[in-house]
């Protein structure tokens, strides 16, 4: 949905308006938008904008400031490959080589048939029981590349 029909437009607009009067009120309307579409449509940006009282490029800025912002549909299921110190001395750059090449994507990415976004992060707070990766909402610990494609089979 990288262009929003017309009902969407009227979504976004009716979403807009109520955070309108808020103080503060632009990241949690970014939030609602995204909790809606998956993402926050490109063209809802100038809608944003007026209704806010802000310019195109500072509702821009917000969004591409915080990295679990979108502006293109994502995955139905984000990984996230930890790279943090700890993660890394126990070989998830390995790792990361391997997911990528078994999604055949880069960070940023979502697989051709939408199954899987891929995102760095850089702490999971399970460095203890490194390499970790979340899949959706659920931390997966000592993940090796047979680890990593099992669990792909499972989601």
């Amino acid at each position: 949905m990288s262009n929003p029909t017309e009902n969407d437009a009227t979504v976004v607009s009716s979403v807009v308006q109520g955070f309108a009067d808020m103080p503060g009120g632009l990241l949690p309307l970014l939030h609602e938008i995204q909790a809606r579409f998956g993402y926050i449509p490109s063209d809802s940006i100038a809608t944003i904008a007026v209704v806010m009282g802000l310019s195109r490029a500072e509702v821009h800025g917000v969004i591409s400031f915080y990295h679990d912002f979108h502006t293109e549909p994502r995955g139905a299921n984000t990984i996230h490959l930890c790279r943090a110190e700890a993660c890394q001395a126990m070989g998830s750059r390995k790792l990361e080589q391997h997911v990528k090449a078994r999604l055949g994507i880069d960070y940023g990415d979502t697989t051709a048939d939408g199954r899987f976004s891929l995102e760095p992060v850089y702490c999971l707070g399970n460095c203890a029981c490194s390499p970790s990766i979340r899949i959706g909402d659920t931390v997966h610990a000592r993940v090796d590349a047979d680890r990593f494609d099992e669990l792909l089979e499972e989601s």
